[in-house]
């Protein structure tokens, strides 16, 4: 079977990394609204030391910076910028789902931050014991963390490819 033109394969990454983003985020905020609604006051106990319960983080991750609110914000719009920006370009689809989801996390966090009434501080409902509580932009920041950081693994070093992706 002949392979699409890379224009079309690009293009096709970019459509699967913009369309996780967008999931995310969708997923994220209407999961952040209803705990909002439903858990402001008690908690809903689901498994062993699983449960949802409502908390506010003006910080990032492990609550580290709470109360620097501006420069959190700052920050996170550049660093989205960022990733956005190698996003035009992801190589691989294993990539662009990574990046879609990490991308969509932080826009995720970001609208909490930007235009909710929370002063500056991000929605997390999902409790364990053992765990700072976390949210849905959370859990798909860190997966997307890994799935890039295995696909660098898997393709070792950019420099030690050859122009046909093989490995020297």
């Amino acid at each position: 079977m002949k392979e699409p033109p890379a224009g079309q394969q690009r293009r096709r990454r970019l459509l699967l990394l913009v369309g996780i983003a967008l999931a995310v985020i969708l997923v994220d905020q209407v999961t952040k609204s209803l705990a909002v609604a439903d858990l402001a006051h008690r908690s809903i106990h689901l498994i062993g030391p699983i449960a949802l319960r409502l908390e506010y983080n003006s910080g990032v991750a492990f609550s580290i910076g709470t109360g620097l609110t501006g420069p959190i914000i700052l920050v996170v719009v550049v660093l989205v910028a960022a990733v956005a920006w190698f996003a035009r370009h992801v190589p691989t689809t294993q990539l662009a789902v990574g990046v879609g989801l990490i991308l969509g996390g932080a826009i995720g966090n970001l609208s909490d931050r930007i235009f909710r009434s929370n002063h500056g501080a991000v929605i997390d409902f999902i409790y364990t014991r053992y765990w700072p509580t976390f949210n849905v932009a959370d859990a798909s920041i860190v997966c997307g963390c890994a799935i890039v950081a295995w696909a660098f693994i898997r393709s070792g070093s950019p420099k030690e490819k050859r122009p046909d992706g093989r490995a020297d």
